[in-house]
């Protein structure tokens, strides 16, 4: 079993990827990753929040989806947003923030099986990061990717790597000076050395990615 929310010894995991010549000149450039249990509004998150915003971030750009998700919230007047007042919500309401239909669809499940317990909060903060997954992927909208979010910001798990995540193929394509985007099996061979800190290393791997 994981332990629930961890804590992620920042130094110790910087000191353990600079062993990386190509990964270490990045860790003394950029700012140590920030792992702290906020949305992107820097509002304190709980699963059914945190899930609603991996949701609407998929396949948008982080500017794109951080404005769509701001005029979701607004939802809520200034409240938590819970399963019970998205189900209350019109849906018109709901696309009029951008939210696709598609993306619709999935938020009301997700807001049905936490109202049914088919989401077992108490294991998605102690199971381990495999049985999260698992778990996770029953809902509709959420594949490998968005479960991966939320084992990385949510519950802070150290060593998480999400091949299928665009900005983190951007960052290994740029680190490791390839022609193409990597696959998701070069991508678990490179970063091997990584582990137990490959949560970390993405975060810098989208830092450069991100970089002019």
């Amino acid at each position: 079993m994981s332990s629930p929310v961890q804590t992620i010894d920042l130094k110790k995991a910087a000191r353990h990827l600079q062993k990386d010549e190509r990964l270490a000149p990045f860790i003394k450039k950029f700012p140590h990753p920030v792992f702290e249990r906020k949305t992107s509004n820097g509002k304190a998150a709980d699963p059914f929040y945190a899930l609603t915003e991996s949701i609407v971030y998929q396949q948008l750009s982080g500017k794109a989806a951080s404005t769509i998700y701001g005029r979701f919230l607004t939802l809520f007047r200034a409240k938590r947003p819970t399963p019970k007042a998205l189900l209350a919500l019109p849906d018109t309401d709901i696309r009029n923030t951008g939210i696709s239909t598609q993306k619709l669809s999935y938020l009301k499940d997700l807001a049905l099986k936490f109202e049914d317990k088919t989401i077992n909060e108490k294991g998605l903060e102690v199971w381990s990061d495999d049985e999260i997954r698992e778990h996770l992927i029953a809902v509709k909208g959420i594949g490998k990717w968005t479960a991966e979010m939320f084992l990385m910001f949510y519950l802070h798990r150290a060593d998480v790597l999400p091949t299928g995540d665009l900005g983190i193929q951007k960052g290994f394509k740029r680190l490791f000076n390839m022609r193409d985007l990597p696959s998701p099996e070069k991508m678990e061979k490179l970063a091997k050395n990584w582990s137990p800190y490959r949560t970390v290393a993405s975060r810098y791997l989208w830092m450069i990615a991100d970089e002019k």
